[in-house]
């Protein structure tokens, strides 16, 4: 069943990677996959992230602040408890001076890291649900980039499809557990400062 599951995951990934690889791909995908390391997008983020700060009002503070929280949960969950524990080498790595997966089209460095689940899935995910969450309105564009950004994963050759959609599960899930833990806090908080003292007439 593991056997036939992966043929399935493989069967997808040389698709995506290989069959409809294509220059406009090629020139397209590894800007996609790392489009946090470019210059003019890091300031326009952190522009962003000042202004939700600085003018957002309450909701925009909230989203902002918890942004921080959110990535670091889901970015810890993957990269040093899942992935270590999975243990699942990519499919760009090299073993023994042979790639796991042979004649795949590697558009971006390998990277020394697990395969399962793809941190920029969980990453982007986690961040696509805590915006859907405070901007209803926002969900389908925040969905539809990470998306695509988990999909570039497989078209640059670092990750299996299962990679992404774990990853995509898994970022959902630790995103709405930090929003939903914070809201239960803050409303405690809340009832507990209109808890009437002992002897207070209500």
């Amino acid at each position: 069943m593991t056997e036939w599951l992966y043929q399935i995951d493989l069967a997808v990934f040389v698709f995506i990677n290989t069959t409809l690889a294509n220059p406009v791909g090629d020139f397209l995908w590894p800007l996609i996959t790392d489009y946090d390391r470019i210059l003019i997008v890091r300031l326009v983020l952190v522009s962003v992230w000042l202004w939700l700060i600085i003018r957002g009002g309450a909701r925009g503070r909230t989203a902002a602040i918890m942004l921080i929280p959110v990535l670091f949960f889901a970015d810890q969950l993957s990269s040093s408890l899942i992935k270590p524990w999975v243990d699942r080498l990519r499919p760009c790595y090299m073993e023994n001076g042979v790639r796991v997966v042979q004649n795949l089209h590697l558009l971006v460095s390998c990277g020394p890291g697990k395969s399962f689940p793809s941190s920029h899935a969980v990453n982007n995910f986690a961040v696509a649900t805590l915006f859907t969450f405070y901007y209803r309105r926002l969900w389908p564009y925040v969905y539809g980039w990470a998306a695509i950004v988990a999909l570039s994963r497989v078209a640059v050759g670092v990750h299996y499809p299962s990679d992404i959609l774990g990853g995509a599960c898994i970022g959902t899930v630790v995103s709405l557990a930090t929003i939903l833990l914070w809201e239960k806090i803050l409303d405690l908080f809340r009832k507990s400062r209109h808890t009437p003292s002992p002897g207070e007439t209500t």
